[in-house]
């Protein structure tokens, strides 16, 4: 818009003015340039943070002493114990249902489905998957604490299992052996096992950033790989010193399409290229040599030995300096003028 603005400041001329006078030496426009045919993209690079984006906070539940944690990086998968509490597991299961409550027999909704589609993919079985808790399900739990090692009560007590969307990668643990845990306090915080990439644009290079298109990701050795933007979100960053007000931004994520692109990197700093709009094959001029009509719209001087005329143009697209004209008579090869 800024661009628009200041093609639209240039001085207004008329067509009428526009007759190809015979110009020579001062007359002529100070600088020229010429009319291309090309492709123009509305793109920018900006640096992004390889990573595996947002950590959660896994709060402990079960009153104890911490016996076992991961280490740091450490990869855990369903059914696996996260940590240990009175040497007892803390075990990952799959689900978007936080863990909330103790289930037992004669429990119903969601979080039953979810323990009990668990189950099943670990290989339980006697029971339907749906939203009871059945004298079936209990039979399957009973098998289940049996393989763990832990009381065989048919039920699943609050902060038994972790409930995450997939495979988690350990990112700090806040709770150590030794230590006791319980009352919902922090015990560690975990990530996905996807590589991500964080972006910070400006609230004015928001239309960049929509939710599925595709990115260029330069790594830190050169190579180029392709990715895809997964979420938007509005983000205010509060100003730790001086009287500054707060400055709004667009946090982008964005997943890579290879994941082995990142193979052997832990964290980088790395650029991704935005492309809002590209138009193939286009005339463009600079967007200097645009000037306003007086009768409306834009036109540009088009410069012809010692003798110039204004040719009607309808701008397209803006980027990088130039913007796409089309208008009757207007051709690649053209020179037209600029203002000095």
């Amino acid at each position: 818009m800024v661009l628009v603005a200041g093609a639209a400041t240039a001085a207004a001329v008329g067509i009428g003015d526009a007759g190809p006078a015979e110009r020579t030496g001062g007359d002529l426009p100070p600088q020229t340039a010429q009319v291309t045919r090309q492709t123009l993209q509305d793109s920018v690079e900006v640096i992004g943070d390889l990573g595996y984006g947002a950590a959660d906070t896994a709060p402990g539940w079960i009153d104890g002493v911490v016996t076992r944690m991961p280490a740091a990086g450490a990869v855990i998968s369903q059914g696996q114990a996260v940590y240990r509490v009175d040497d007892q597991p803390v075990v990952l299961l799959y689900g978007t249902v936080a863990a909330y409550r103790t289930v037992g027999p004669g429990a119903a909704g969601k979080d039953v489905r979810q323990l009990e589609t668990n189950l099943k993919a670990l290989g339980y079985q006697g029971f339907d998957v749906d939203d009871r808790f059945s004298a079936g399900t209990a039979a399957a739990v009973r098998r289940w604490q049996r393989a763990l090692g832990l009381p065989q009560t048919g039920r699943v007590e609050l902060g038994q299992v972790l409930y995450a969307a997939g495979p988690i990668r350990i990112d700090a643990v806040t709770a150590g052996v030794n230590q006791p845990t319980g009352g919902g306090q922090p015990v560690l915080t975990y990530t996905g096992t996807g590589r991500t990439i964080t972006v910070r644009l400006e609230v004015t290079e928001q239309r960049l950033a929509r939710v599925g298109v595709p990115v260029t990701v330069r790594m830190p050795d050169g190579t180029e790989t392709p990715g895809r933007v997964e979420r938007v979100a509005t983000v205010v960053d509060e100003q730790t010193t001086g009287d500054a007000a707060p400055t709004t931004m667009i946090e982008v994520l964005v997943s890579l399409r290879d994941a082995t692109a990142a193979r052997g990197v832990e964290a980088a700093v790395v650029t991704v290229g935005f492309t809002a709009a590209e138009h193939v094959d286009v005339l463009t001029v600079p967007i200097a040599a645009l000037v306003a009509l007086a009768e409306g719209g834009y036109g540009v001087e088009v410069v012809d030995g010692s003798a110039t005329r204004y040719l009607p143009v309808r701008p397209g697209l803006f980027a990088h300096g130039r913007v796409e004209v089309t208008g009757d008579g207007l051709a690649a090869g053209m020179t037209v003028g600029m203002p000095g």
